[in-house]
């Protein structure tokens, strides 16, 4: 039986809701047959953020860590493929933190690659048929905080595991407008399910290969 860690962030910027948080939840309610799923709620809150997931890894073991976050403006569920060693945040966090040009770890790397395979997860989120595809960023707020905090914990505590970070839309009751894309949480939990059940099946080291590069 496979352990799977996965996490999502508390509201911020004045939304009642985090959709990375209810699809983690829905996740974990109903995790896919062969896997056991237990869920950590993040704070949007540089430095506790990756704090609590470090606690949140060695109380449950887990063999594969997925990591959600909230990409409002995205039409799909992306997988990100590299976390950056760099907070520069547009906006404080929920503890009114806003760093400029500060490292996330200093004296750690330019980057940490993801160990989920990537394109894998891609493919079984479009076979499910959830909307989804490779991402190259992932922002430098929280999410690629805790993206690159996952990383350098892989790296350095927890070797034994792999992770990555994923990326969900908007919920449709923060775009009530119409003005953005958004997917309901139940779908994005169904999506999310058939990719921890591609990363658990996917040897250490392997992925597709397909294209999923973009020209900008």
């Amino acid at each position: 039986m496979t352990r799977v860690l996965i996490t999502g962030f508390a509201p911020f910027d004045g939304q009642r809701v985090n959709p990375s948080w209810q699809a983690a939840l829905l996740v974990a309610a109903e995790p896919p047959a062969g896997l056991t799923v237990s869920a950590t709620e993040l704070p949007c809150v540089f430095g506790t953020s990756v704090d609590t997931l470090r606690d949140a890894i060695r109380d449950s073991c887990p063999d594969l860590i997925v990591c959600l976050g909230q990409a409002g403006g995205r039409p799909g569920v992306t997988v990100e493929r590299v976390a950056v060693n760099v907070d520069d945040a547009r906006i404080p966090d929920n503890a009114g933190n806003q760093p400029v040009d500060e490292p996330v770890v200093p004296g750690g790397p330019a980057a940490y690659f993801s160990s989920l395979p990537v394109k894998a997860c891609v493919a079984a989120l479009r076979a499910a048929g959830v909307p989804a595809g490779v991402s190259n960023t992932a922002g430098t707020f929280v999410c690629n905080h805790v993206a690159y905090g996952l990383g350098h914990l892989l790296a350095t505590e927890f070797p034994y595991a792999r992770g990555g970070f994923v990326h969900v839309p908007w919920a449709p009751e923060q775009v009530t407008d119409g003005s953005a894309p958004a997917l309901e949480p139940t779908t994005v939990a169904h999506g999310l399910r058939a990719l921890l059940l591609a990363a658990a099946d996917t040897p250490a080291g392997q992925d597709l290969k397909v294209t999923e590069g973009a020209t900008h």
